[in-house]
């Protein structure tokens, strides 16, 4: 390293569980993240600091007024000007430390992408907002045998797990009945930022706790198996509950053990087709709703909330949402199935 960049980095490499050789480290290394909201703002925000050599932003949302109260790299007029979250969170990184590269992609990671935009990195960190989407996150890496770090957060409520393809337990894993007994498991999956809201503390203390395992897998200590946390870590910062669990792997594991990548093969995503003018209905979910409370979730966000037993209709200008109680859904108002996905995992999570 040349003396500017030394001195740049001279706390950081004072600190015995990094140094010198692992600051090369970092400086060499490629990181993919996807997802630039609350996590993935403060996530990106530590790991460009610290000198991370290459980072990959994939988001597919832009800026909105909702996102300033935690997402940490926007400001008021990158939601007025309605910027794609990548690009803002990439011009506010270049100019926090340009000698990292710092790469904003505008896309909606799915089955037929995912590959191609994670594979050649080191590792790859969850800042998504929906289990589907972490699913899929789960099989690539899975395939890949890249290691990823899953982080989910809402209320005052978050939970992150390190896995390492072929040594902890994956995603599939941990969410088999055996380690759902757990209290801490993972947060409902029906529960979303826009329908039970989200503290900004929250997403700031999982994201710093997925940060320091992603310097502990990038710096490459010499006994990994004890330094990186294998664990799930969960944090209540309302309440101040701190669980810390062993997840064992599952011998029969979907993904881990049998290799069966249904959400990266396209097979666990919903089928997205046209449904007459401006609307795009979502089906084959297969999921068992709660129409009632489904309702009194979005009474607080959505507007002309209705049911009875057999469909839940909500408006969330200019779309309107029409969703059964085997989730299937029409999205009214748009043509676009990435807008019609973002829409559902946004207020019926997935």
């Amino acid at each position: 390293m040349d003396s500017q960049l030394d001195e740049r980095y001279s706390r950081q490499i004072l600190f015995a569980g990094i140094g010198e050789a692992g600051q090369r480290r970092l400086l060499a290394s490629r990181v993919a993240m996807v997802g630039c909201g609350a996590l993935g703002t403060v996530l990106a925000n530590y790991l460009v600091r610290a000198g991370v050599g290459h980072l990959r932003i994939i988001d597919r949302d832009f800026v909105e007024p909702s996102n300033l109260q935690r997402q940490t790299l926007f400001d008021e007029s990158d939601a007025r000007d309605s910027l794609p979250k990548a690009i803002a969170a990439e011009r506010r990184l270049r100019s926090i430390n340009s000698s990292v590269t710092v790469e904003g992609i505008v896309a909606d990671i799915g089955p037929r992408n995912a590959e191609e935009l994670l594979s050649g990195f080191a590792l790859i960190l969850d800042g998504t907002d929906n289990f589907e989407t972490r699913h899929l996150l789960n099989d690539t890496a899975v395939k890949l045998h890249t290691p990823w770090i899953y982080a989910a957060a809402v209320g005052s409520y978050g939970v992150t797990m390190t896995i390492r393809p072929g040594i902890t337990a994956c995603l599939a894993c941990l969410l088999t009945p055996e380690n759902r007994t757990e209290p801490t498991s993972a947060p409902q999956s029906e529960d979303t930022c826009d329908t039970v809201g989200v503290i900004a503390p929250a997403a700031g203390v999982i994201a710093s706790i997925e940060a320091a395992e992603a310097l502990k897998l990038l710096v490459e200590e010499r006994d990994r198996t004890q330094s990186v946390e294998t664990r799930l870590v969960s944090f209540d910062v309302w309440t101040g509950k701190y669980h810390s669990i062993k997840v064992a792997r599952d011998p029969e594991c979907r993904v881990c053990v049998h290799r069966k990548f249904r959400y990266l093969e396209g097979k666990a995503q919903p089928h997205v087709t046209m449904c007459g003018r401006d609307s795009v209905q979502i089906h084959e979910r297969n999921r068992h709703l709660d129409l009632a409370l489904t309702a009194q979730r979005l009474a607080a966000v959505a507007s002309n909330v209705r049911h009875n037993d057999f469909l839940l209709r909500f408006t969330v200008a200019p779309h309107e949402i029409t969703v059964f109680t085997d989730g299937r859904a029409i999205i009214k108002g748009t043509r676009d199935s990435a807008i019609a996905r973002s829409l559902y995992a946004r207020y019926l999570g997935s």
